[in-house]
């Protein structure tokens, strides 16, 4: 294993058997809500767009001080996972991710959310007259002195109308940026093979964003681990560096073109899909 990414990798295991043995799920208390002494998330009904798909919400709600996560919320974290097990009638469920924040804590970097935080969810409906009922549950990581995952089970009945929310059109108008918007360049990267898996090095051409920018590697395979990226900004250019392994822990072709970067700062976010080699 390369020893760059042992450590990190070490240390992000115990804290996630920590997490295992402190979760506590909290109770359902309503047909679309549940609460608890630290979380509560509700189910925004939202409204039916004319292509007949449906934009509902996921208010969360934190109790002071604690923190939930983001997509990819960093080797500590805990992602939001969302399964829904009525799927008569839906396509797909999609959730729309806010811009989030960066933490650091005993040496260690997470992404997240301090404060109550909707979740946009985009509903793809076979048919999209009717009312469409949804089951299931979100997982989720939330942080205070000490961390915990809790799962929430969920239930409600989406009607076939409804109004357009504020509180979901808000979480979708805090979105990142894309290149064109943020002025950024086409991004290059560099693959150099270590032992348990791949380095990529990625130069981002981009108006600095913010005294403190912190880029993330996003894969599509939730299984392939990607380590804290290492930042230098030169001028116009922004390079990261983050080791990659896959759970075989070895090399492999890594599809550039698949490779996400979100540059955080200042509130704000820069989002990037692929890069030349």
């Amino acid at each position: 294993m390369d020893m760059m990414t042992f450590p990190r990798r070490l240390l992000a295991l115990c804290c996630l058997i920590a997490l295992s043995l402190a979760s506590t799920p909290a109770a359902a208390q309503t047909e679309a809500r549940v609460s608890g002494d630290v979380v509560e998330v509700e189910l925004l009904e939202g409204w039916r767009r004319a292509d007949g798909s449906h934009m509902a919400g996921l208010l969360v709600r934190l109790a002071p001080g604690w923190k939930t996560y983001w997509r990819a919320p960093g080797e500590a974290g805990i992602p939001p996972r969302l399964q829904l097990r009525d799927r008569a009638g839906l396509l797909a469920a999609d959730l729309h991710w806010p811009v989030p924040e960066v933490f650091h804590s005993n040496g260690m970097q997470s992404i997240g959310y301090s404060s109550d935080v909707v979740f946009p969810l985009e509903l793809t409906l076979a048919d999209g007259t009717g009312a469409l009922r949804l089951a299931g549950r979100i997982d989720l990581g939330v942080c205070h002195d000490i961390c915990m995952p809790v799962s929430i089970p969920l239930r409600g009945t989406l009607p076939a109308g409804g109004h357009p929310d504020p509180r979901i059109a808000a979480a979708l108008a805090d979105r990142p940026l894309n290149a064109a918007e943020a002025g950024a360049g086409r991004v290059s990267c560099d693959l150099t093979p270590i032992r348990d898996g791949l380095r990529v090095t990625a130069r981002i051409p981009l108006p600095r964003q913010g005294s403190d920018e912190t880029v993330v590697f996003e894969l599509p395979d939730p299984a392939i681990w990607i380590s804290e990226a290492m930042t230098q900004r030169s001028g116009g250019t922004l390079t990261a560096t983050a080791d990659i392994v896959p759970p075989d822990a070895g090399p492999f072709a890594m599809d550039r073109s698949s490779l996400r970067m979100t540059v955080l700062a200042g509130g704000s976010a820069v989002e990037l899909t692929g890069c030349q080699g």
